[in-house]
């Protein structure tokens, strides 16, 4: 498991565009997949970090949050969750893809 975040991590590194905190995403989801991650976002990461993004449970969602975050660290929270605490890894839902295109709409300011 280490080895695959490390590769990850590796990857998403590499594909930052330069100049730019948003990851270069090597495949964008289509229209409908991204209005099902916008409504998974506002509804299941809304239950923790609440349905606004800004916190619960969970720490606030918003681009003043998290800019000084790590893309890839914040793909790799959602992919694979923070083992002892309340968040829960996503990968059996959404491909990696899908997380790097949620991170980088957080970082700029979720759609509603």
């Amino acid at each position: 498991m280490l080895a695959s975040r490390l590769v990850f991590a590796l990857f998403w590194v590499s594909t930052v565009t330069a100049g730019s905190a948003e990851p270069a995403i090597a495949t964008e989801p289509d229209a409908v997949r991204q209005k099902e991650l916008v409504r998974l976002v506002r509804q299941d990461c809304g239950s923790c970090h609440g349905m606004t993004l800004q916190g619960g449970l969970g720490p606030a969602l918003l681009p003043a949050t998290l800019q000084e975050k790590p893309v890839e660290g914040l793909v790799a929270t959602i992919y694979y969750g923070r083992p002892g605490t309340p968040m829960p890894p996503w990968k059996q839902f959404m491909s990696e893809a899908d997380a790097a295109w949620i991170v980088q709409k957080l970082m700029s300011g979720f759609p509603q």
